[in-house]
C-alpha cells in the first residue's frame, strides 16, 4: 500500500465555505499531496491556491483524516493521511484548476448537503465553530483597540 502525506484547507469567506467538485463528481475540500519535505501548513496554503486560485491564511488546525482507496492507475491501495487547517480568504474570487468540474464558496448548510464524504462534513462543522470563535475574538480585539 502507498501512504501519501497530504494537507488541505477548510476555507471560509463571509460565513461561506469553499468546496469543489472533482472529476469523479464528488464534492470535496481542496487538498493535495505534500511534495518532498514540505511542511503540512505550507502545503495546505499552496494546494488551496493551486487548485482554486484562492489566497487564504491559516487561522487554526482543523484536524486530520485518513482514508484508503484502490488506485486503478497504480493497481494498488492508497492511504491518504490528510492534515486539515481552518483558513480564511479575504475575497470570494475562485479560479479553479482544470481538474475540477466546479466549485465556489457556499453557505454552510448548502455545502454540508453537497459534500460527498461524512468525514469532510464533520470537518466543516467543527472548523466553522472554530472560525466563528476566531472572528469573535478578532472583533473583541478590534473593539479594545478602538476604546484605548
Amino acid at each position: 500500500m502507498i501512504v501519501r502525506r497530504c494537507s488541505g484547507g477548510v476555507v471560509f469567506y463571509a460565513n461561506k465555505v469553499l468546496i469543489v467538485e472533482n472529476d469523479k463528481g464528488e464534492w470535496t475540500l481542496p487538498k493535495g499531496k505534500i511534495v518532498g519535505d514540505g511542511l503540512p501548513h505550507e502545503s495546505a496554503v499552496e494546494r488551496v491556491k493551486l487548485e482554486t486560485g484562492v489566497d487564504a491564511k491559516i487561522l487554526d488546525i482543523a484536524g486530520d483524516t485518513i482514508y484508503e482507496f484502490f488506485s486503478r492507475s497504480r493497481n494498488q491501495r492508497v492511504c491518504n493521511a490528510i492534515m486539515w487547517y481552518v483558513m480564511e480568504s479575504k475575497n470570494s474570487q475562485v479560479d479553479l484548476s482544470k481538474e475540477f468540474l466546479q466549485g465556489n464558496f457556499y453557505k454552510i448548510p448548502e455545502a454540508l448537503e453537497k459534500l460527498s464524504h461524512s468525514k469532510e462534513k464533520s470537518l466543516v462543522d467543527v472548523s466553522y465553530k472554530k472560525y466563528k470563535e476566531f472572528k469573535k475574538t478578532d472583533e473583541r480585539k478590534l473593539d479594545e483597540k478602538k476604546s484605548v
